[in-house]
């Protein structure tokens, strides 16, 4: 496989920046482009913390896509920015890397059917660290031997959804071999609204949001006389890039839409 183009959609934000650089440091990969909502016409090396990289920068997705050939869109910006930027590489033939949390399962199925209509690769993954993904895989395999089950995540405090997409990511693949349970008393009553969590399924997801984390998350399985803990710390956001490096590998040998990141991990 030859040069990867690559497109990269919010490089201002924390994600998009570190981005950028593995774009910048990877030899198989080439940024040909750039998507801000600002700066339009202008280029990235002459903003500050970009010198010396050249990309055009677009602010309009579709003028973007129909100037520059480009294979791949990274997308870390928001769900409803990535859904209207995923249907659009889509429909101009790049390949989207998204990993952007909230997207809903209306959304998921309508990208199914364009990514099988195109007959183009889309990864979509609500976390791109290999431990996080790691740390779900775990998670699945411990629930087929603990039912109780409940998942605490923690974000810092600009993170806009809640739960995240990994604790909810992380709650499917439960769902998927764990019978149904309500956990806890069965005449169990909240004092407080919401003092239990999100229910998915009987399990309980917990959302904390503070400053000075990055992204966390434990999944505490409780048995009589044990209890067994899984977790995982990003303490930087570049502990993501390879995960993402890995996603846009995969998707060019893709023609369908993989979502979660644990389905490319062998």
């Amino acid at each position: 496989m030859g040069t990867i183009r690559i497109i990269v959609a919010g490089p201002r934000g924390r994600m998009g920046n570190e981005a950028v650089k593995l774009v910048q440091e990877t030899e198989s990969f080439e940024l040909v482009a750039v998507i801000d909502r600002k700066h339009d016409g202008d280029n990235l090396g002459n903003l500050d913390g970009f010198q010396g990289i050249d990309a055009p920068i677009y602010s309009d997705i579709e003028n973007c896509f129909s100037s520059v050939k480009a294979d791949v869109l990274i997308d870390l910006t928001t769900p409803e920015v990535g859904m209207l930027h995923t249907v659009s590489a889509l429909n101009h033939g790049i390949r989207p890397v998204v990993g952007t949390t909230g997207f809903s399962s209306e959304d998921l199925a309508k990208l199914e059917d364009l990514t099988t209509e195109k007959g183009l690769g889309c990864i979509i993954a609500p976390n791109f660290a290999v431990g996080a993904v790691l740390m779900m895989k775990f998670s699945q395999m411990a629930a087929k031997y603990f039912s109780d089950v409940e998942i605490i995540e923690m974000h810092h405090d600009r993170k806009l959804d809640a739960p995240s997409g990994t604790g909810v990511k992380t709650a499917e693949m439960i769902k998927a071999v764990r019978e149904p349970k309500v956990q806890g008393h069965p005449e169990e009553k909240e004092t407080m609204q919401g003092a239990r969590g999100a229910n998915i399924d009987g399990m309980r997801i917990h959302s904390v949001r503070l400053p000075g984390l990055i992204a966390h998350q434990q999944v505490m399985f409780g048995e009589k006389g044990q209890m067994l803990t899984i977790r995982h710390d990003s303490f930087d956001r570049v502990s993501f890039m390879s995960g993402v490096k890995l996603a846009v590998d995969s998707v060019m040998k893709l023609d369908v839409l993989v979502y979660g990141l644990e389905n490319i991990i062998e």
